[in-house]
Order: C-alpha cells, then sequence, then structure tokens
C-alpha cells in the first residue's frame, strides 16, 4: 500500500470496511484489495503401492519438462511384462499355425477333398487365434505402460517444491511423492465486490504490492468467478461479512521468476466510472 494512500493511516478493519462499501473520502472506483500470492504447483502422485527407489532431484532444484524427479521398483512390473510377452509370443504361434491349417483346409474343400464343416472348425479357430492374440497384445501395451509409469517425471518446467517421501518408502497409490512449482506466472488471489465486478472491462489491469518488496507489479484480472460468495478471508466484522465478493485471480506479468506463493500482497485496481446514459 502506498504511503501516501488514505488507507495506509487507517486500521486494517476500517480499510477493508472503506474497500468493499466505499465510505466517505475513498474513491469509490478505486480498490485496494488483500490477497495472497499463489503459484500453479503440479503434484506428482504414485499409480501404485510400491517402494521410492531413487530420487534423483531434491527440494528448490529447477527441473525440465518430463524430467525424472522419482523412480519406483520396477521388479514386479518386468515380471509381470515379460509374462505378457510370453503370452503373447504364444498366442502369435497358435496364430500361424491356425491360418495354415485355414488355408489348408480351403484347399482341400476346393479339391472336394474336407467338408464344409472342417473348413468352418478351421476357419473358426483361425479366428478364435486372431482374438487371443489381439487381447494379448492388449496387455502387453498396458504392462508397458505400467511399467513407463513407474518412473514419474515433470509434466512442466519449474522447482520442486516439496519430497514428501525418502529413498526405501513404500507409498501408498495415489499418494503424492513431488510437488512442482510451474514457472508459470504467478497470481494473487482477491475477493472482488460486487459493484467492482459491475465495472470490469475485458483489458482491466491492477498494481500489485507484495510484502517484503519494494516496488509494485503489474497484473491483470482473469478468472472471476460467476457466483457470488459471503465471509471472505479477511472478513473482520459481522457487518463485513454480509457483502457478496467475487473471488478472482490477478496474473502478475513482469513479478520475479522465484516468488514465492504464500505472501501477503495489496492490489490495486482502478475501475472507470459507469458510463451515464442519456434520458
Amino acid at each position: 500500500m502506498r504511503p501516501n494512500s488514505p488507507l495506509y493511516r487507517l486500521p486494517r478493519s476500517v480499510a477493508v470496511v472503506c474497500v468493499l462499501l466505499g465510505l466517505g473520502g475513498c474513491d469509490k472506483n478505486v480498490f485496494e484489495l488483500a490477497g495472497t500470492v499463489e503459484r500453479t504447483t503440479l503434484e506428482i502422485t504414485a499409480p501404485v503401492s510400491e517402494v521410492i527407489v531413487d530420487i534423483p532431484v531434491t527440494a528448490g532444484s529447477r527441473v525440465t519438462a518430463d524430467q525424472e524427479v522419482v523412480r519406483l521398483d520396477t521388479e514386479v512390473a518386468d515380471a509381470e511384462l515379460k509374462a505378457f510377452e510370453a503370452s503373447l509370443a504364444a498366442a502369435q504361434a497358435t496364430l500361424v499355425e491356425g491360418e495354415q491349417e485355414f488355408q489348408r483346409k480351403t484347399q482341400l474343400s476346393l479339391r472336394r477333398v474336407a467338408s464344409q464343416q472342417e473348413l468352418d472348425r478351421a476357419r473358426r479357430q483361425r479366428d478364435e487365434a486372431v482374438a487371443v492374440v489381439a487381447e494379448r497384445e492388449a496387455r502387453v501395451i498396458q504392462a508397458q505402460r505400467r511399467l513407463r509409469d513407474l518412473t514419474l517425471r515433470s509434466h512442466a518446467a519449474g522447482v520442486v517444491d516439496r519430497l514428501p517421501f525418502e529413498v526405501g518408502e513404500r507409498v501408498p497409490p495415489g499418494a503424492v511423492v513431488a510437488v512442482v512449482q510451474t514457472d508459470d506466472d504467478p497470481w494473487v488471489r482477491i475477493w472482488l465486490p460486487a459493484r467492482a465486478v459491475a465495472l470490469l472491462t475485458p483489458e482491466a489491469r491492477a498494481e500489485v504490492r507484495i510484502e517484503g518488496l519494494p516496488e509494485w507489479y503489474s497484473g491483470r484480472i482473469e478468472e472471476v468467478a460467476r457466483q457470488p460468495e459471503f465471509t471472505p478471508h479477511y472478513a473482520l466484522t459481522e457487518r463485513e461479512s454480509a457483502h457478496l465478493v467475487y473471488r478472482a485471480r490477478v496474473v502478475l506479468t513482469d513479478a520475479p521468476a522465484d516468488l514465492r506463493p504464500g505472501l501477503p500482497a495489496l492490489v490495486k485496481l482502478a475501475l472507470p466510472p459507469p458510463e451515464k446514459t442519456s434520458a
């Protein structure tokens, strides 16, 4: 908040009331709203319950898209894949025999040596072998995917924020084994008064001050909620909590690359006055 702002000299509770209600001395089209810095986080989860055998990254290190971050034990998956591949090979051999037998019966049927029933039986056995091969090919593909999934990778570039488990621990299925803060622009989550939402334009811009940093940063309003809410997180009195607000995000376009989430922020939003309609 700028030191010369009227809100700077007011207690926080009075400042919030002034922002929400536009009381005397406040510009009704200038809003100063409290918020918190947030970043897009990528949670990497374990597909199955397995033991972690390697973590090639550390908390705070940078990763690129598709970089390996956690490796789970592949012993069971390897054995399963080999079993399915052997089963597929057997099915393919059966299919070759079935195709040969069908061709032989076809030739014998043309020479009226084999009956139609024998030809139909050979065709049916050949078709069943085709179906078995297709089913076992699908199992091999699934097993290959399960094996690949045991090497967990980051799907976006960013910074490793947390590694909840250690090498040697068995993780349950669906457990988060790594959290990556992506390099997407950070944003500030705010709650807009209803009258501010009514004045918003598609190109609405804002100024953002991060606690602990001297500069003001540029931002743009995005993702304003369609439904209003009661009791924003900074509501301090019963009177304030009775007002409707709309959750929104202000994307920071020039913030430092290493800006951490969770920092308090102040968003200053100046909106144009409503246009007057002629009588």
